[in-house]
C-alpha cells in the first residue's frame, strides 16, 4: 500500500493519512491521533506541530501489509531528525535506489535537496515505534537562533540551509536521554493546552539531544561518550554472563571487550540501570547467591566461598555482613534454630 503525502507541516501530513485511510482525527490539545483502521493494522499516529516550525509525528503500529508513505510535495521539505525505539522503518529519498534500515534504538538525521521527497517503508506485521522530529528552517530561522554559536559546522550550514541546497544523511544510535524523552512525550500525563505546551517543550529538549549525539559521533577522537540505548543491550549481556559463571573472578576490562565495548561506557550503564558500579553489581550477585546457597543447600560455608568465586573467607563474612547485617556463620546459626 503507498500513501501519499503533499501537505505541510506535520499535523497536515497526519490529515493526508487520515484522508487516505479514510479515518477520522481525535485533537487534543493541538496533538492530532488517528487510530489505524482494524482492517489495516493496528496502533495510532500522533502528530503535533509548533509556531517554532518544529513538528512531531510518532507512528506506533503495525500493519498487515507492507506500507510505503511517500512524501511528495512540491515545495522544500523539513529537515528530519528520525528515530525508532521498536520495530524497524526504511527511509530512502524519491526515485533513489539506495534504502536505508532504521532498525530499534538508531537514528537518522535527513535533508534532501531541492523539491526531492522522501520514502518510509512500513513491513507488514512488524510492531514499529518510529517517531520524527521535523524543522521547517524558514520558520525556525525566524527565531534567535544566535547565529547556532558552538554548533557543528555540518549542522550550523544544515541548520542555516532554507532553501534545501544539499542533500544530507547521517545515521546513529540513539541515546538513552532520548529514549527516555520518547517515553515522556507518548506518555498521557497532559491534556488539552498543557499537553500542547508539554509536547512543545519536550520537543526542543529532543532536538537538543540529537545534536549533542551527532556532535557526540563526531567527535575528533570518535569515542562517543553519550549513552546510547544500544548500550543496555550490553549491560544486559555482562549482567547475565557475570550471572551465569559466579566461580570465576570476572574483571570489568575482560567482560567490556567481551561485550564490544569500553570500560567507561559499561560503567555507565551499570550506574544507569542498577546504580551500581560493574564490580559492585559483582559483588552483590555473589552475595545473594551465597545467601541462597546457605538457605537451600547443603554447602558449608568453606564451600560456598569457593562456589561463588573467593578465596577469602574473612573477607567473605565481612561483605556478607556489610550487606545482610549478620555474618554468615549467625545467619546459617539462626537457619537451623527456625526448623
Amino acid at each position: 500500500m503507498k500513501i501519499a503525502v503533499k501537505t505541510l507541516p506535520v499535523n497536515e501530513i497526519i490529515k493526508d493519512i487520515s484522508d487516505f485511510l479514510n479515518v477520522p482525527l481525535d485533537n487534543d490539545g493541538g496533538e492530532q491521533v488517528l487510530n489505524i483502521p482494524k482492517e489495516l493494522g493496528e496502533g495510532t499516529v500522533h502528530a503535533s506541530s509548533f509556531d517554532s516550525g518544529i513538528g512531531v509525528i510518532s507512528y506506533n503500529c503495525k500493519f498487515y501489509e507492507d506500507v510505503e508513505i511517500h512524501f511528495t510535495l512540491n515545495s522544500i521539505h523539513p529537515l528530519k531528525f528520525i528515530f525508532c525505539s521498536e520495530g524497524s522503518v526504511s527511509h530512502s529519498f524519491q526515485d533513489a535506489e539506495e534504502v536505508n534500515n532504521i532498525n530499534a534504538y538508531q537514528n537518522i538525521i535527513v535533508s534532501s535537496s531541492g523539491y526531492i521527497g522522501h520514502v518510509l517503508y512500513f513491513k507488514a506485521n512488524v510492531q514499529t515505534h518510529v517517531s520524527s522530529l521535523e524543522i521547517i528552517r524558514a520558520t525556525f530561522s525566524h527565531r534567535s537562533n544566535y547565529n547556532f554559536q558552538d554548533l557543528d559546522d555540518t549542522l550550523k550550514t544544515l541548520f542555516k540551509d532554507e532553501v534545501s541546497k544539499n542533500q544530507f544523511f547521517y545515521q546513529g544510535n540513539y541515546s538513552i536521554k532520548a529514549a527516555d524523552l520518547m517515553d515522556q512525550m507518548n506518555s498521557k500525563e497532559h491534556t488539552g493546552f498543557l499537553r500542547s505546551l508539554f509536547l512543545e517543550g519536550k520537543s526542543f529538549q529532543m532536538l537538543v539531544v540529537q545534536i549533542a549525539q551527532y556532535q557526540d559521533d563526531e567527535a575528533e577522537d570518535k569515542l562517543p561518550k553519550i549513552l546510547r540505548k544500544s548500550d543496555i543491550h550490553k549491560v544486559d549481556y555482562v549482567a547475565k554472563r557475570i550471572a551465569g559463571d559466579l566461580s570465576s573472578n570476572l574483571t570489568v576490562e575482560n567482560l567490556a571487550k567481551e561485550a564490544g565495548t569500553n570500560v567507561n561506557k559499561l560503567q555507565e550503564g551499570f550506574k544507569y540501570v542498577y546504580d551500581l558500579t560493574v564490580n559492585k553489581y559483582i559483588q552483590n550477585i555473589k552475595l545473594e547467591a551465597a545467601k541462597d546457597m546457605l538457605m537451600n543447600s547443603e554447602k558449608n560455608i568453606s564451600e560456598i566461598v569457593l562456589a561463588i568465586g573467593l578465596n577469602n573467607r574473612s573477607y567473605f563474612s565481612k561483605i556478607f555482613k556489610e550487606k545482610y547485617g549478620v555474618n554468615p556463620k549467625y545467619f546459617l546459626k539462626s537457619l537451623k534454630s527456625d526448623v
